[in-house]
């Protein structure tokens, strides 16, 4: 535009046709005249240079001034005084003073703001899964709502907001019980990743007390996804007890191809024996004394101990039996497991079937 004026267009028209103020072009043919710059820093006079050094001089002394105490502080207050004056100062000057990378500040800043979000996310989490999960499977369910958290930093909010675990170190004692003396043997050994649905099935027995009496609970899981697939409860240890399990397994029970357990009485009898003749299921015994042959349902029965048993007051079978059904319903379709790629069993066994088809 300057040039257009300076070959000899009229000013008024280029005013008109660019929709320029007249003091605006003035300024511009001045500046050009003047300097051959259109930049302000370029057009200024030596004075109003000098004044915009001693004002932004003037603003950095009051600036070092406002935030000297904190020079000495620890890293996370020095963050937190840079935050709060960033509507007042320069982040670059303040990084500068407080000695804090810039990349650092902003970095913590942003995780900053997502502290409290996270933080409740953790909480919600913990308490809607049993209290049972740790860092490795809330930093899965925190991924997949799309929150990357290092497993350090769910520990510190943990530890923050007094989440415990259910879980204790794990023991091992060896107790001396009678077993029988079958010759059946071991098929499965110890072959615990399974690729076929419902090829072994494993079950076990664990106690819980009703009222001051012991009762007794038992699970049929699923070897390929380690789904329970069938579960009762009773007050006696016996036959009867892991018939009634069966008798909950949805599906086709000939489906089941081996059915594996220890060498517990209960498992070893004619009833039992018949039940298994009669959907021709094949029969696996843990060696004797060994109980690291039927891990999966020793681990599985850990779980249930601690995430179910232990956290509940039974005061009827009817209750035990409420609460198992309840318990077994979030542990198959709820409860993520780190060895199915912290997937559910039921989603773990639709994924399966996807892939087939």
């Amino acid at each position: 535009m300057v040039e257009l004026y300076e070959n000899g267009k009229p000013r008024a028209e280029i005013v008109e046709e660019y929709g320029l103020t007249a003091s605006s072009l003035d300024r511009w043919i001045k500046q050009s005249q003047a300097s051959g710059s259109f930049s302000e820093k370029d057009n200024r006079s030596a004075e109003e240079n000098e004044l915009i050094a001693l004002r932004k001089e003037n603003q950095r002394l009051k600036m070092e001034n406002d935030i000297f105490k904190a020079s000495c502080a620890d890293h996370g207050t020095k963050v937190a005084i840079i935050q709060n004056n960033r509507d007042k100062y320069s982040v670059s000057a303040m990084c500068d003073v407080l000695q804090i990378a810039r990349s650092t500040f902003y970095y913590e800043a942003k995780e900053q703001v997502n502290e409290n979000e996270v933080t409740a996310a953790v909480v919600e989490i913990f308490h809607k899964n049993r209290k049972a999960y740790g860092t490795r499977k809330i930093k899965v369910k925190l991924n997949e709502r799309g929150f990357v958290v290092s497993r350090r930093r769910i520990g510190r909010m943990m530890k923050e907001q007094g989440l415990v675990s259910t879980y204790t170190t794990a023991q091992y004692k060896p107790h001396k019980t009678s077993c029988n003396e079958a010759t059946t043997a071991n098929v499965l050994d110890r072959e615990f990743e399974q690729s076929v649905i419902k090829r072994f099935v494993v079950s076990d027995l664990t106690y819980v007390k009703v009222q001051n009496r012991w009762h007794y609970i038992c699970v049929l899981m699923d070897l390929f996804n380690r789904e329970i697939i069938g579960h009762s409860a009773g007050p006696n240890k016996d036959a009867a007890l892991i018939s009634r399990a069966f008798a909950t397994v949805k599906g086709d029970l000939r489906q089941i191809q081996w059915f594996h357990t220890d060498r517990g009485s209960e498992f070893k009898n004619q009833k039992m024996d018949e039940l298994l003749q009669t959907f021709n299921i094949g029969r696996s015994l843990s060696m004797k004394g060994c109980p690291y042959d039927n891990a999966v349902a020793e681990a599985t029965y850990k779980i249930m101990k601690t995430e179910f048993v232990n956290q509940m007051n039974f005061q009827s079978l009817r209750q035990l039996e409420v609460e198992l059904y309840d318990y077994v319903n979030w542990f198959n379709k709820h409860r993520i497991h780190g060895t199915l790629g912290y997937m559910t069993p039921v989603q773990y066994r639709y994924e399966a079937l996807k892939n087939v088809v």
